[in-house]
């Protein structure tokens, strides 16, 4: 499920992201990359599943992988083109039907928009798309509920445990785990949680 109210929020604000918080957020996150990519051959296919203006997408392509980006906002995917001449593909997370196709999936705090009830469907397309033991790495902010921020973004909030149970439930197995705390586009500062898993 795509949320309007959240889409419009990023396609009005796509530029002030991109400029500032992507940014930002790439400082906190040298960490996870180095897990995620340590489980991806040189030269492996990696998707950017819900890449925002693409600069992770970006930063495998010059690292030599094979990188792949998809995004629900259209302003977010042109950016991604503008700054990086990164093709983003404009589809829902549902979209995604690849098999056995990938060495790795980057899921950047970008499934958090979707309803729970949706999560293991999600997860279950990742999963399948995987090649055997393939990468993921699974931001998501830690709380309980579901509920929009100021700006009106929809947000699930998880538990560590809940989050590792759902992996688990889907077929993969997680590595490690990380969180940290950061300010985002609506300016609250709010505790996340980054886990790196295999299929």
């Amino acid at each position: 499920m795509t949320d309007a109210q959240t889409l419009a929020v990023y396609e009005q604000a796509a530029e002030d992201y991109a400029r500032g918080f992507a940014r930002t957020k790439d400082t906190d996150q040298r960490a996870d990359r180095e897990r995620f990519l340590a489980l991806v051959p040189d030269g492996g296919r990696i998707l950017d599943y819900g890449c925002g203006p693409g600069h992770w997408a970006a930063d495998f392509a010059a690292a030599g992988y094979q990188a792949e980006a998809s995004d629900a906002t259209p302003a977010m995917a042109r950016l991604a083109l503008d700054r990086y001449g990164l093709h983003v593909r404009i589809e829902p997370f549902e979209a995604l039907d690849a098999e056995n196709v990938y060495d790795g999936i980057w899921a950047n705090f970008s499934l958090l928009h979707s309803p729970r009830a949706d999560l293991p469907g999600h997860l279950a397309r990742i999963r399948k798309a995987l090649k055997p033991k393939g990468a993921l790495m699974l931001g998501m902010k830690l709380g309980t509920g579901e509920a929009r921020d100021r700006l009106g973004r929809f947000y699930t909030y998880y538990t560590e445990d809940e989050l590792r149970a759902r992996l688990n439930e889907a077929g993969f197995t997680v590595l490690s785990a990380r969180r940290g705390n950061g300010a985002g586009l609506a300016g609250a500062e709010e505790t996340f949680v980054t886990l790196t898993a295999h299929a």
